[in-house]
């Protein structure tokens, strides 16, 4: 009767173009629910590494438990909404869990710049962190509880017969969610790059997470607003549920019996004969099969999760100038949703008819293989990549080191001599070429024929400032890359009067003659310092600059004010802008996106055609799960890894997913494929029988026990 009402329901609800009008709810709610998630993710490994300060390993470890934890939230949305709310309340409930992380993680990044330190990094953090984990376990817990439901939901819509137009609601459906992705990994980054002013003029976290916080406030209104037209099903109970306890029925009743004279059963799923009917047996049977084969794919998620993490912080350490336009580093995760777009019709038409007609046998759980593979090729390139970017890096001294150079603020040649260092000459208004390494903190130092003695400390570069009066002052240099692709500029007044430089609002204050001031991060691309003296006269200087530099700017003690100032003016560079192009990326993205539309494209259809009628949910909350614990897999090797390079660390990602393939493999080759609705149509028959064998062991059971009780009552 309830089923009849639903689809009298359906026959008087408007529609579109053949088109139930609640699916467009439904899309648009996803759409904007994606570009929330992957917007808000585009940026979290940047926003641990630049607003709350962790290093890198930490950053991508709390990153990776995030993930993972979206994907194992999945399962308890689906129990939900099959064995309690149904899916629309638990879409509903779970999407305002998710709006409030969202926006509690924008609150989490509002901070006032007064209240941090020189790096723009707040010097409080308790609050933020526990704010921005509290989040984070919100969005977690919405974004997993409704995965499984919305598609279905959607599905629920139409009637038996509309099988053409539910087909293509769920394409509307995956490029809703593929154009959600894609246009949030293009537009966050670039909000959180804008000078908000309310914390960093560098980063604009609280603008990054907000507007996908709004987004999301907007999706969860648009998704309530189709209330009224929306087919709802009541919870028919969980199949996961069942098929969970089937097997721990099976599994206990096997142990319960292992020593006792049984008859030896053909599979050990055959053990819960004895409560379930062999329809299910069957059924359970088929999922544990493919459910074994899923054993070695996390290590695929591993390496693939990492674009969003180590990918992204090796972006920051690259130029990002494409000419035309600048790319920031969590902009590069938009070529993997833009090489799918572009791959999977190649492959489909393209690729796989040319291998079938070479006459080979491209199986599915081949092509999943050829997938891994791939994936790991793409980390043997992101290590030459890194390899690479580590020639460009400075090196710095360690904890038994210091590193000195050497600025000469007179007109005229000076000779120096370090103890223990071979002699050198410093030009006039100019610094000795490169740092030298001092294994002792206290050294002999000879300027111009003057001795004295040099004090420096460990770990640290210094600029010593020196004149024919010899060394005049020492400055602690910038002794690590400066971040986020920004510049650290500093300028020594080698001038005879007070000055003052300013880029924009930014004021370094007076300069006195012979002094030095602390370092200015400026973006890329031209920047214009003025030099104004007391007077009032300025000169204007401009520095083209690239990513990641460091310069000390020396204002000369002949600098003259008037149309050619800048001339006299030397910017002396301590850091090399970053020498490897962002471009170079594209290769290591590319192998991973073939490898992403080989193995995830073919493992969900794979996955489909293998299960049982009524158990495809259950093997997508498996394919889920070895989302999560591929992350997990990160996150432990991040931690308890002590490899102390990156490359090495890519390479060992590397081999352990070949050694997984290969593992795999052998699984693939020994698998034999099935048709599910064959099975189940050999069962179905079987079923009413072994409906009543069981009716009758419990009548059996019955009578026994009503016997008994008669022995009992006799006795007494």
């Amino acid at each position: 009767m309830a089923d009849t009402e639903g689809k009298k329901k359906r026959k008087e609800r408007s529609s579109c173009l053949g088109y139930p009008v609640s699916i467009f709810f439904i899309v648009v709610n996803e759409f904007c629910e994606r570009f929330s998630y992957y917007g808000m993710k585009a940026v979290l490994v940047l926003y641990f590494k630049y607003f709350i300060g962790w290093d890198n390993d930490f950053s991508t470890t709390i990153y990776h438990t995030f993930v993972a934890l979206c994907y194992l939230t999945p399962i308890m949305g689906a129990i939900i909404a099959d064995s309690w709310l149904g899916k629309f309340k638990t879409i509903v409930y779970l999407s305002i869990v998710y709006t409030i992380g969202q926006v509690i993680m924008a609150v989490s990044a509002i901070h006032d710049i007064t209240d941090t330190d020189r790096d723009g990094v707040p010097d409080n953090m308790t609050f933020h962190i526990a704010l921005s984990m509290l989040g984070l376990i919100l969005i977690a817990l919405g974004t997993g509880g409704i995965k499984p439901c919305v598609a279905a939901f959607g599905g629920d819509q139409f009637e038996d017969h509309q099988e053409k137009q539910r087909s293509t609601f769920f394409s509307i459906f995956y490029l809703s969610i593929n154009a959600g992705s894609l246009l949030s990994t293009l537009i966050t980054p670039i909000l959180r790059s804008q000078d908000c002013g309310i914390y960093s003029k560098r980063s604009c976290f609280p603008l990054a997470f907000g507007v996908p916080a709004a987004l999301m406030v907007f999706a969860l209104i648009v998704f309530v607003a189709g209330h009224g037209m929306y087919t709802m099903e009541s919870p028919k109970g969980n199949i996961l549920l069942q098929v969970m306890k089937c097997i721990g029925f099976a599994v206990k009743n096997r142990f319960k019996h292992r020593s006792k004279q049984y008859p030896k059963r053909e599979h050990w799923m055959d053990w819960a004969d004895e409560k379930y009917n062999k329809l299910l047996i069957a059924q359970v049977k088929m999922v544990v099969k493919v459910l074994f084969l899923y054993i070695p794919l996390p290590m695929f998620w591993a390496l693939f999760d990492q674009q969003g993490s180590r990918w992204t912080l090796q972006a920051t350490t690259m130029d990002g100038n494409f000419g035309a336009f600048i790319i920031q580093p969590d902009q590069m995760q938009i070529v993997n949703p833009v090489l799918i777009v572009i791959m999977v019709p190649i492959m489909d038409s393209a690729i796989y008819p040319l291998i079938k007609k070479c006459h080979i046998n491209f199986t599915p759980l081949r092509k999943m293989t050829i997938g891994m593979l791939l994936a790991a090729l793409a980390f043997v390139a992101a290590a030459l990549l890194q390899i690479q970017i580590d020639k460009t890096l400075p090196k710095f001294p360690s904890s038994s080191e210091t590193q000195v150079k050497f600025l000469n603020l007179a007109n005229t040649s000076l000779p120096v001599i370090v103890e223990g260092q071979e002699p050198f000459v410093v030009p006039a208004f100019d610094s000795s070429n490169e740092y030298m390494t001092l294994d002792a903190m206290n050294v002999a130092v000879s300027v111009g024929g003057r001795n004295t003695t040099g004090s420096f400390l460990k770990e640290m570069r210094h600029t010593v400032l020196i004149n024919a009066d010899g060394m005049l002052a020492t400055l602690n240099d910038t002794r690590e890359k400066p971040s986020q692709g920004l510049n650290a500029i500093r300028f020594v007044n080698g001038f005879r009067t007070l000055l003052n430089v300013t880029i924009k609002s930014d004021e370094l204050s007076l300069l006195s003659p012979l002094e030095g001031s602390e370092y200015l991060m400026v973006a890329h691309g031209k920047a214009n310092f003025t030099i104004e003296n007391v007077d009032g006269q300025k000169c204007s200087y401009i520095m083209q600059l690239g990513f990641g530099s460091s310069y000390t700017v020396l204002i000369p003690g002949n600098f003259s004010f008037g149309d050619n100032c800048h001339e006299s003016i030397t910017a002396v560079q301590e850091i090399e802008p970053n020498g490897v192009h962002m471009a170079w990326q594209i290769i290591q993205y590319f192998m991973m996106t073939c490898g992403e539309v080989v193995f995830s494209v073919t493992g969900l259809d794979f996955s489909y055609s293998q299960a049982p009628s009524n158990m495809k949910s259950v093997l997508q909350a498996g394919w889920l799960l070895t989302v999560a614990v591929g992350n997990i897999v990160v996150l432990i090797v991040a931690e308890a890894g002590s490899l102390p390079d990156q490359w090495a660390e890519y390479l060992l990602f590397a081999s352990l997913l070949v050694a997984v393939s290969i593992i795999f493999a052998i699984m693939a080759y020994f698998y034999t494929y099935m048709d599910p609705t064959e099975i189940e149509a050999q069962f179905m028959e079987l079923e009413p029988e072994d409906k009543k064998k069981k009716e009758l062991e419990m009548m059996t059971k019955d009578n026994a026990a009503y016997e008994n009780k008669d022995v009992k009552q006799t006795k007494i």
